[in-house]
């Protein structure tokens, strides 16, 4: 069985173009794109055959190759990453079982992350997607809170039923909170980290699926597949003390930064 990673990269991003190319330093003052990181996080992952930089830019293909990673160029009208990676899915053909979609603005996702993300989607043959799911404590759950108060586009929450299959993911922090949480306090809120793990023909299903009401209004690529009658399963992962944030705004840039420090991390 075969498991290839790949990380879809565009520079036109309406939010904030250029993000693949954003420099992040380290710990130790090491300055590294953010695409690179991603590659980094992505090689680290074990049992994983191949890692992919997808892209229709020039810029993020040079530069991607400079660091030494493969790369395939995919089409400009791909809307979102799981489209590009459907593209990617197209040209790999049929000697791969999982492809997992590591978006590239999550440079801080640990390996075990997709790990248990590939062996949650190869358990459950019922569902076409996999997804980690991360239980916020109070210091999450206030930074959710604090980017909707600002106006903010910040992490994206997830729902999921007895069976772990998703009910609905959203920019809101859902479900409703009632009440303080402590820093230290876990929460009824679970953050979903951006990493997606495929059935191959399921993904190359994806670009014929028409977009819903919801994935329209939210921006969630993910929620075509739900609009669509796929199941998607969460899969409950544990930080293990590391923090976790993806880079959405131009504000996250210290934010990860800080944490890299934190944690050490180059």
């Amino acid at each position: 069985m075969t498991t290839v990673i790949v990380i879809p990269a565009r520079f036109a991003s309406s939010r904030y173009p250029g993000k693949p190319l954003v420099e992040l330093t380290g710990a130790h003052g090491k300055t590294q794109t953010l695409i690179q990181r991603s590659w980094i996080a992505a090689k680290a992952v074990s049992g994983v055959e191949r890692v992919v930089v997808a892209t229709d830019d020039q810029r993020i293909r040079n530069a991607a190759e400079v660091f030494g990673a493969e790369v395939m160029m995919t089409s400009e009208d791909c809307r979102n990453g799981t489209e590009r990676c459907a593209e990617v899915a197209r040209q790999l053909g049929s000697d791969v079982d999982v492809i997992v979609n590591l978006q590239g603005d999550a440079p801080l996702t640990p390996s075990w992350f997709i790990e248990d993300l590939v062996s949650g989607l190869r358990a459950d043959p019922d569902v076409a997607v996999a997804t980690p799911v991360l239980r916020c404590d109070g210091v999450a759950l206030n930074g959710f809170l604090d980017d909707r108060r600002n106006g903010r586009v910040g992490g994206t929450t997830a729902v999921f039923g007895q069976n772990n299959h998703a009910l609905y993911f959203s920019k809101e922090v859902i479900p409703f909170t009632p009440g303080v949480y402590a820093d230290a306090d876990l929460t009824p809120v679970y953050h979903h980290v951006g990493v997606y793990a495929y059935r191959p023909q399921d993904l190359m299903s994806y670009a014929e699926m028409p977009i819903g009401k919801a994935e329209e209004l939210e921006g969630l690529e993910q929620l075509r597949f739900l609009e669509s009658g796929k199941n998607i399963l969460c899969v409950e992962v544990e930080a293990r003390g590391r923090q976790f944030w993806e880079l959405n705004n131009p504000e996250d840039v210290s934010k990860i930064e800080a944490m890299m420090l934190e944690m050490s991390m180059d």
